[in-house]
């Protein structure tokens, strides 16, 4: 097929961060510092992204503030005309480098959020204090007039402090909260026995979500991303392989999705090699599962297959072994009922400890 202009594109500038999340969406295995690009090389990305079609950036690691050419590379994004959101966890944000990338013409700031009290927040993300350090730099945020959303990672162990996530949003004048049940890609898919939510908080969640869509229309937008493994059909993963957005990792990868790695039958081009145009519409990991001819059966002849483009690529490596399976959160998937049984395992296991992401 003929892919369309991608609309966005994250660029995981460095995989440092002072967290250690154990759902952490990185690779297991990351680049380590001397491998990331330069920021000039950055800026020529950015350059190149635009005249690709993209209209959105978002910057993200790791966490990002960890580059010291963090004003550099916005004010480079701001150049190439881009709308630029800061995807972080707000260790090493000050109020002066907010003002720095204010004036560098930073548009949003979407402020990661581990649990609703520093107990929580500080075992999870693996920093103590960080919750503290966390809520000043939100404050300075919406005092510098950057629109606010709050990324609200949820699974076993903080579940029930969603509602809470919520009013937090509220009360920190956000214009929006992402509510997502962990994904079980890299560091998570370490820790699915320690994260794993049972079936009864997946469905209170989903009851949470849509109560407060209902109450606070008009006042906060609720994004939401369901539990996969207690699911009867898949996302539509990146609004389809390929076909909208695209990542750049932080020693250049070009990749059709964060996890895409985890497909070892994949090879990715470079954009230290390729011009960025050339990759998108004719890079081998691109074109491997866009569209639909790649599609097995029951995809093949589904109706939802223009919907959900059979899910998640990396979910069916992961599950069934083979990554042009049909996503086992569907129920017509022959391995649904395992992925069910998985769920049940996991979230019941009681004496799993939380494995910590480690910084390269």
């Amino acid at each position: 097929m003929t892919a369309p202009a991608p609309i966005a594109m994250l660029a995981e500038l460095t995989y440092r961060c002072p967290l250690s999340c154990p759902y952490c969406s990185n690779p297991v295995e990351m680049a380590a510092r001397e491998k990331e690009i330069s920021t000039e090389l950055w800026v020529d990305v950015f350059r190149q992204a635009a005249g690709l079609g993209v209209l959105q950036l978002h910057l993200s690691g790791g966490e990002p503030a960890s580059r010291r050419d963090l004003v550099d590379l916005v004010a480079g994004a701001r150049d190439a005309g881009l709308y630029t959101n800061l995807i972080t966890s707000a260790i090493g944000l000050t109020q002066r480098r907010l003002a720095e990338l204010d004036a560098a013409g930073l548009d949003h700031v979407q402020l990661s959020l581990q649990g609703t009290d520093a107990d929580m927040a500080d075992r999870i993300g693996g920093y103590n204090g960080g919750f503290k350090r966390k809520m000043q730099a939100a404050a300075w945020i919406v005092e510098a007039g950057f629109p606010l959303t709050l990324n609200a990672v949820v699974h076993r162990q903080n579940l029930h402090q969603l509602p809470e996530a919520i009013e937090m949003a509220v009360e920190m004048k956000a214009r929006r909260i992402e509510v997502a049940i962990v994904q079980f890609h890299g560091w998570a898919m370490l820790n699915r026995s320690a994260m794993m939510p049972t079936r009864a908080q997946a469905d209170e969640a989903s009851r949470v979500v849509a109560e407060a869509r209902k109450r606070l229309k008009g006042q906060l937008v609720i994004d939401y991303v369901p539990a996969d493994y207690h699911g009867d059909y898949p996302k539509r993963c990146m609004g389809g392989w390929g076909l909208s957005g695209l990542n750049v990792t932080p020693d250049g990868l070009v990749l059709p999705c964060h996890a895409a790695q985890t497909i070892p039958t994949l090879v990715f081009d470079n954009v230290a090699d390729k011009p960025l145009s050339d990759i998108w519409y004719h890079g081998g990991a691109f074109n491997a599962y866009r569209g639909e001819d790649w599609m097995q059966e029951p995809c093949k002849s589904c109706d939802r297959r223009k919907l959900d483009f059979g899910g998640c690529r990396c979910q069916a490596m992961a599950i069934a072994g083979d990554p042009a399976a049909t996503d086992p959160t569907c129920i017509k998937s022959p391995l649904h009922s395992r992925m069910q049984e998985l769920a049940q395992g996991f979230s019941t296991d009681d004496t799993a400890e939380l494995v910590y992401r480690k910084s390269p």
